[in-house]
Order: C-alpha cells, then structure tokens, then sequence
C-alpha cells in the first residue's frame, strides 16, 4: 500500500462509468443535510455532532469548555511518515529541537548514533521511490510458498489494472490537451465547453467528456488528473517494476537489522514536494492553532518529531523498527504510522521496536488501511499490527484508527476504510481533511492516513493534560469514551456501483464500534487520573 493514501483515481473511475453528563447515545444524533460549506469543510474533524450535525471530534467544544485556562506540558509526537517541511510557516513553530545536537558540527554531540539530528531523522536519505513488497516477494523467485502464490497472484492482479489505468490516464489528458488546443487556452470552464459547436467526431466526444469531468470535479479537475497521473506512472515504473532498486542510493541492507546508523538529518529528504504525506498528517495533528493562516491542528502543546521512512512505495520493515525505536529513543509519547502493506517479510523486527515502545509508555497510533476490506481475515493483513493470530494482542499501546467522512448516518465510514472487529479498534475523521503540504501550501487529503493523526493528536491532548495517564489508558479512553456509531453501518465498497451496499451491526466495524470524541475523551481522562 502507498501510505495508505487515497489517490485521485476513484474519481476518474467513478467518471468511466455513557461517559459523560453530555454523552448521547446514536439516536440523538440528526445529521446535517446538504453538502457542507468551505469553512465547515476546513475544520469539519472539530466540529461537533450534536451541535453542528457533523461527525467531528468535538475538539472545538474540547478546547472552549474543558481546556480554557488549563496549561498542559509538552509532548512529543514521533510522525513516522514520508517527511515533514520543518520550514512550513504553520509548522516551523511546533516542530521538536534536539537541544542535545549543536547544529551543523558534524559531530554526534549527544552520542544516540545519529549526527546532527537536530529536528529528527531520515532513514531513507536520498531515496525517494521503492517498490511495493509484493514486487520484492516475486523478484526474489519461487520458493514454493503461500506467501509467493499469494503475492505473485495480488502483483499480476495489480499491475494489470495499472496498465489499465495508464490507457486512461493518457486518454484523459490527451482529450484535455484537445481541448486547450482548440479553445487556446489552458484553463475553460463548462460555459467554455458548452460554445464549441464542431462536426469533428473526436473532438465532440472530448467535449462531452471533460463536460462530465467538469461537472463533477469542477475547477480543480486538472490537479486531481496530474495527482492521478504521477499515482499510476509511480506504479509502473517503480512500485510495481522488478528491475528497480530504489534502495541502491542509500547503500544500505535492508535484510540486516544490526547495522543501525545510516541515512542523515534532512528529515524532508532530497525534495521537500514528496513529503507532501508526512507534512499533511504533522499539520493535522500540530498546525498552529487560531494564527489564522491554513487550518488548526488537533493538539496545541506538542513538538513534532520528524522521522522519514516511509517511501513511495512499500516501507521496509527495518527502517520502520528502527524509526520507532528512533522516535521512542528520543523521548516521543505518542508515535503517528499511516502507513502499511499486506506483506511484512521481517515483521517481527517492527513487532519488537513496538514492544519496546510499550515498555517506554509510548502509545503507536496506526492507520488501517484504505481497501475497504475486513482486515481480521488473514488474506487481507494490513502490517503492522498488534496480533498475529487474530485472537490476542501481543502489546497494549497500538490503537489502529479507520476513517469517517462527514455525514452521519449509514454511510458514516468511508468506503475505502478497511474494517474488522478485532484488528480496528476505533474510527476518526478522514475524508476530505483539510491541513499543511510542502512549501506553505495547504489541500484536502483522505485516508486512514489522515484518520491516525486525528486520533493521535486527540492522544496527544490527553497525554498534555494528564500527563500520569499511560499509553494503554489512553488507547482505552480514546476506545471507550468515542462518540457511538449508527446502529447499522455500511462497511467496504460495493462491487456494484448502481448498487447500495448492506448496512451492518456497527459492531462489525472495529473493536469499539465508536468514534474518537476529543471532549468525552478529555472527561473520562479527568475521572481516570484521580483514581
């Protein structure tokens, strides 16, 4: 999985065819109608159910009614992603100084391994694409096991829809290149599209076409199609291509867990836009709140602790144990993974690192994954996890976090948002997020990778306020303290697109049944801390 961020391929797809006095249960709740206005939209993960009729968290209402005039102690929060741009005008302010590093010296003045981590680290140094593990699982030849057949199965499976995909991306942009050429501009609008009068067959058809596309996805079409375009071309030509070795740059094994030191500090990496994903899910959690500039984050007390490991393309399991013991190390409290993937060679690597980031008291915030599939069946594993056999969880600090859109009701959980009673434990906004990219810029990402830093930033909150609590009680408060979710749910994406799904016992959806609600959160960890 790629980050386990959504990619704007579904839109071109879809165009080719009681804890608290306050507590309520989900039969109060009435859901807003209508689609939500720019400004709900920015800040829709705050807002409020009962108040606003939106599926927020109640950070707003947290922060008016409980944390006025409360001051909590710092926390670090390790984002164990693509990279952060620590230069961002809403982020350079939150983000974590070594004060044991002098900068620029070259020298390992706080003698951890790494020198000159000022701001954090970045395992992955110049390396920016890899391949997917599946690719890696095939290229190394069959050894006859379940895990080759089953690999070898989901990688000719996927690179043909991506070859697919590449006969759409390039008719797309071709027709939209049409169209700029006979209307000599580069930017048109429906009432544009709607003047050509034409006999010419092709270009009629690119009419009608970029009509549907426009009405649709509006102004920001292009941008959609260019993120489409690099998502699929990313696929081929790295991700899913066997003759590439995205790892030969920075010159280490990755097959060997001993050799720990390697990468440097530039924790954007070699190009500040590829860490477009790290940068999003920092600023959801941390992005100054109330400065007016972008959106707010979750949390208004932390330091973000930048840890790059996650490529273009499937991480390895080394330099995620590694980035989390890093983060651990250096004194994160909570510890934000939106990534994942369906194959872990060395998984007990990062099953170790999360161990010990259990026995430091540090909570390892995941997100589930974006094939709207039921991740308790072993074919559908989403790595790391908490479990290796589906009926015990081998560490108590992991809270693995689906994601919500934002109306209410049945379809609460986003489609895409992978599922499971056992292996999910709690839901958070995730759909149509709006935080911090590189270079001052700002945009609306979806995803359980967008989901995982709201909840982490809601348990950044509690470990900021009530700093006695442990990593295990704050996963529990986050699970037992969330808002309840409709009685019946619609889980996955329907195989037929004319067809509404099958609403489902909520029950069905994660170990909770809940959704993270920062306010009722706040409450069950000011009852928990006196007792």
């Amino acid at each position: 999985m790629k980050k386990t961020n959504l990619t704007a391929s579904a839109l071109f797809v879809a165009l080719s065819l009681c804890l608290s006095a306050n507590a309520q249960t989900s039969a109060n709740y009435v859901a807003k109608k209508g689609e939500l206005s720019e400004s709900e939209l920015q800040r829709w993960s705050h807002l409020d159910l009962a108040k606003d009729s939106i599926p927020g968290m109640s950070v707003d209402k947290a922060y008016a009614e409980l944390l006025k005039g409360k001051k909590g102690v710092k926390v670090i929060v390790g984002v164990v992603d693509s990279g952060v741009d620590i230069d961002h005008e809403d982020l350079k302010s939150v983000v974590w100084t070594n004060k044991k590093e002098i900068p620029g010296n070259g020298i390992d003045d706080d003698k951890n391994g790494f020198i000159d981590d000022i701001h954090g680290w970045n395992f992955l140094g110049d390396a920016v694409h890899e391949t997917l593990e599946m690719t890696r699982i095939i290229k190394k030849g069959d050894d006859g096991s379940e895990t080759y057949k089953r690999a070898l199965a989901a990688y000719n499976e996927k690179n043909d829809k991506a070859l697919k995909d590449k006969q759409q991306v390039d008719f797309l942009i071709a027709v939209d290149k049409a169209i700029q050429k006979h209307l000599n501009k580069e930017n048109y609008t429906v009432a544009d599209l709607n003047g050509i009068s034409t006999t010419d067959p092709d270009l009629s058809k690119s009419k009608m076409i970029m009509t549907r596309i426009l009405s649709n996805a509006g102004p920001g079409f292009r941008s959609e199609l260019e993120d489409y375009n690099k998502y699929v071309y990313d696929q081929l030509n790295y991700n899913l291509n066997k003759e590439f070795d995205g790892r030969k740059i920075l010159g280490d094994n990755p097959e060997d867990i001993t050799k720990t030191k390697y990468g440097n500090n530039v924790v954007y990496g070699p190009d500040k836009e590829e860490a477009l994903h790290g940068t999003h899910v920092a600023g959801i959690i941390a992005q100054v709140r109330g400065n007016n500039i972008g959106g707010d984050g979750v949390a208004d007390n932390v330091a973000i602790m930048a840890v790059r490991a996650v490529p273009d393309g499937d991480e390895y399991d080394k330099d995620i144990a590694l980035a989390i013991r890093y983060a651990v190390d250096n004194g994160a409290k909570v510890i934000n993974g939106s990534f994942g993937k369906s194959y872990s060679p060395h998984k007990q690597w990062v099953y170790d690192a999360i161990k010990y980031a259990e026995k430091k008291d540090v909570l390892f915030v995941h997100a589930a994954g974006n094939d709207g599939e039921n991740i308790d069946l072993s074919e559908n594993s989403s790595y790391p996890n908490d479990s290796d056999d589906n009926k015990k969880e081998f560490a108590s600090n992991v809270l693995t976090v689906g994601a919500l859109n934002n109306h209410y009701g049945e379809g609460v959980i986003a489609e895409f948002s992978n599922y499971g009673n056992f292996n999910v434990d709690v839901f958070a906004p995730g759909d149509q997020i709006y935080a911090t990219i590189p270079n001052n810029k700002y945009k609306y990402l979806q995803g359980t990778s967008m989901a995982a830093p709201n909840a982490a930033g809601v348990a950044a909150l509690i470990r900021s306020y009530y700093p006695k609590l442990k990593a295990y009680q704050v996963k529990q408060i986050l699970m037992e303290s969330g808002t309840p979710l409709p009685a019946e749910v619609d889980l996955g994406e329907s195989q037929d697109p004319n067809q509404k799904p099958v609403p489902v016992a909520s029950a069905k959806s994660s170990k909770s049944a809940k959704m993270v609600n920062a306010y009722n959160a706040l409450l069950m960890a000011e009852k928990m801390s006196k007792k």
